[in-house]
């Protein structure tokens, strides 16, 4: 019979993902990953600023650590978050929530699923801008932009979805 062995906290890496949906709405600007999508004659409909690649983001640090999400940390029943900008959500949880952790980010895959407009023009900035803004080497962040193919109420152009996968590594 072989010994179960425990693995200690902080000895491996952690996986966490995010998932975040907001509708789009005329008369409000599009941000994603902190970058202003002009070219969008739509934004999202959000307690926040709506950023969904962002909001993904911090539930996916979040949901490594077992930290819960970003509705428990922010909660939009909280009159001080609404239109907050959520580079600086997710800066808090950076430094009140990762940094204290023992962990860090080795790496991001993020997607971001939207019909129109097309947001080729913006990947490298966006990948820059979460690059900088986590500290992490260019390579290290991806950002993919999918259509759904005019089906659902993204390929409708009703909405906008993101989903982000981090990696952490022990410090």
């Amino acid at each position: 019979m072989t010994e179960s062995k425990h693995i200690q906290h902080n000895t491996q890496g952690r996986i966490g993902q995010g998932f975040d949906l907001h509708r789009l709405v005329p008369e409000k600007r599009l941000l994603l990953g902190g970058v202003l999508i002009e070219s969008s004659p739509r934004g999202s409909d959000a307690h926040s600023d709506g950023d969904v690649l962002l909001h993904a983001l911090i539930d996916a640090v979040l949901g490594a650590l077992g930290q819960g999400d970003i509705g428990d940390h922010f909660p939009p029943s909280d009159a001080q978050w609404k239109d907050a900008d959520s580079l600086l959500l997710l800066q808090q949880v950076l430094d009140q929530i990762l940094k204290p952790s023992g962990y860090c980010l080795v790496n991001i895959d993020t997607t971001v699923f939207l019909e129109t407009p097309k947001l080729t023009p913006y990947k490298l900035g966006i990948r820059e801008k979460l690059a900088s803004t986590l500290q992490l080497p260019l390579d290290a962040v991806s950002f993919k932009a999918k259509t759904m193919e005019g089906l659902g109420p993204i390929g409708h152009g009703e909405a906008i979805a993101a989903s982000v996968t981090v990696l952490l590594s022990p410090v």
